[in-house]
This record gives structure tokens, C-alpha cells and sequence, in this order.
């Protein structure tokens, strides 16, 4: 095994199973064992407040952490034109673009974008163009559920998480630490 060869990897979490940013995290925290930087850009999930927020904020300065999403789209307490979400999701591109060019971190987490890109947020063509911006020794993840083939394809490394059962079928709600 050669630990020194640096070739980045496209890595996608997706599925309707929990575990994407739970796995992308598990990965962000190995990496910071090594001294990487990491940025992990969270679209989608803005409103809403995170155990992740609080146990990332330990881990700084090695963690930069944005959060640029509006909330999720159309459920809850969403109240927002769904311009208002197409506008954050590609900022929030734009600014993951420019940490990945500018050569500081060597993992890029972008949670959450598959779903920003199913709800049409940000289009094929925007993804596409910031796959570009990856440079060759950079490792990038992407989180979120219904990740479409061209995707799939293009990975390096895709893992499917599949809901098998889930405590919420046996009327047991969210917990906080375990999912949220």
C-alpha cells in the first residue's frame, strides 16, 4: 500500500437510508487526524441546528464549515419561494468552487448537494463545471440521497445506504445526538 500517492477520489454517499453526512463526517474526522483541512459546504439543511454544528466547531481551525442552504425545500416550515433556495444552493456552489481552487484543502465535503441537484436547485451543468474545478490530488464528497448515473458514474466510490428499519416505524422520534 503506497499512503504517499495523493490522486484524489470522487466519493458519493447517497441512498434513502440514514448515514450520508453521518459517513462523510466519519471521513472528515479521519482526515483531521492527519492534520488535512477540510471545508464541508452544507446545502439544503440551513434552518435547522445540528449536533454536527456544535461537535465541528471542535474540530477547528481544520474544519471550515459552511452552512448555505435555506432550510429543506418544501416541507416543514418551509415558507420560502423556491428562488430563494435556487439562489443559496448556487452561491453556495460558487463558494465551494473557489475553496476548491484555491489548493488549501485537500477533502471537500459537499452535503447534501445530490438533493439540491433532485430538486433542481442547481443544475447538471453547475455540478459538472465545479467537478471541473477539482484538482487532481483533491478528494471530494457528496452526500444526499438520489444520486443521479452521470454521477454515479463519474465516482470514484459510491456507497448506497439502504433503509432496512428505522426506529421512527416503531414510533420512536428523532434523538438528539444520535439523529440530529
Amino acid at each position: 500500500m503506497n499512503s504517499e500517492k495523493k490522486q484524489g477520489l470522487l466519493l458519493v454517499y447517497t441512498g434513502n437510508g440514514k448515514g450520508k453526512t453521518t459517513a462523510a463526517l466519519g471521513l472528515c474526522v479521519r482526515a483531521v487526524g492527519y492534520k488535512w483541512r477540510i471545508c464541508l459546504v452544507q446545502f439544503v439543511k440551513g434552518s435547522w441546528k445540528y449536533g454536527e454544528l456544535k461537535g465541528l466547531k471542535a474540530l477547528e481551525p481544520w474544519v471550515e464549515l459552511h452552512v448555505v442552504g435555506e432550510g429543506f425545500v418544501g416541507i416543514i416550515d418551509d415558507d420560502k419561494d423556491i428562488e430563494v433556495h435556487q439562489k443559496a444552493a448556487r452561491e453556495g456552489l460558487k463558494m465551494a468552487v473557489e475553496k476548491m481552487r484555491s489548493g488549501d484543502y485537500p477533502l471537500v465535503i459537499l452535503d447534501e448537494l445530490n438533493v439540491a441537484l433532485s430538486l433542481k436547485l442547481v443544475s447538471r451543468e453547475q455540478v459538472e463545471a465545479l467537478l471541473e474545478a477539482r484538482t487532481e490530488d483533491q478528494n471530494l464528497v457528496i452526500t444526499g440521497r438520489d444520486a443521479p448515473d452521470w454521477l454515479i458514474e463519474r465516482a470514484d466510490l459510491v456507497t448506497e445506504m439502504k433503509e432496512i428499519k428505522h426506529p421512527f416505524q416503531a414510533g420512536i422520534e428523532a434523538q438528539k445526538g444520535i439523529d440530529w
